[in-house]
C-alpha cells in the first residue's frame, strides 16, 4: 500500500504559476503516478500521468504545454509544475499511485488503487 499527501495549493491570479507536491509513504517505486482535479459541479479528471522511471508522460489536451508533472524519486515526491493558470483551471487536485502500466493507466481514475486527500488550486481573473 501506499499513503499519499499533497501539498502546495493556493490561491494564483490568471496567468499565474503554481507547483503542487505528492509525497507517497513509503515510495513512489513501481507506481505510476497520476494528478487529477475536480472543478465544482464537475467530474473528477485526469490531467497528467507519469510512469515509474519517468521515461512516458501523458497529458490531458487542455494542459499540455502549460503543465508539466514530474518526479523525484529519492524523495518519493511527484510535482505538478502548473504554468500560465486559467480560472477554469480553479478545482481540488488530486495525486494518485496506480499498480497497472503507464499505457493501461493512462487518465483513467478506475485505474488508480490509492489517492491522496486533495489540495485546493484556485485561479482568480
Amino acid at each position: 500500500d501506499v499513503q499519499l499527501v499533497e501539498s502546495g495549493g493556493g490561491s494564483v491570479q490568471d496567468g499565474g504559476s503554481l507547483t503542487i507536491s505528492c509525497e507517497a509513504s513509503p515510495s513512489t517505486y513501481e507506481y505510476v503516478m497520476g494528478w487529477f482535479r475536480q472543478a465544482p459541479g464537475k467530474e473528477r479528471e485526469g490531467i497528467a500521468v507519469i510512469s515509474s522511471g519517468s521515461a512516458y508522460t501523458i497529458y490531458r489536451d487542455s494542459v499540455k504545454d502549460r503543465f508539466t508533472i514530474s518526479q523525484d524519486n529519492g524523495k518519493n515526491t511527484v510535482y505538478l509544475q502548473m504554468n500560465s493558470l486559467k480560472p477554469e483551471d480553479t478545482a481540488v487536485y488530486y495525486c494518485a499511485a496506480s499498480s497497472f502500466f503507464c499505457s493501461v493507466a493512462g487518465l483513467s481514475q478506475s485505474k488508480y488503487n490509492y489517492w491522496g486527500q486533495g489540495t485546493q488550486v484556485t485561479v482568480s481573473s
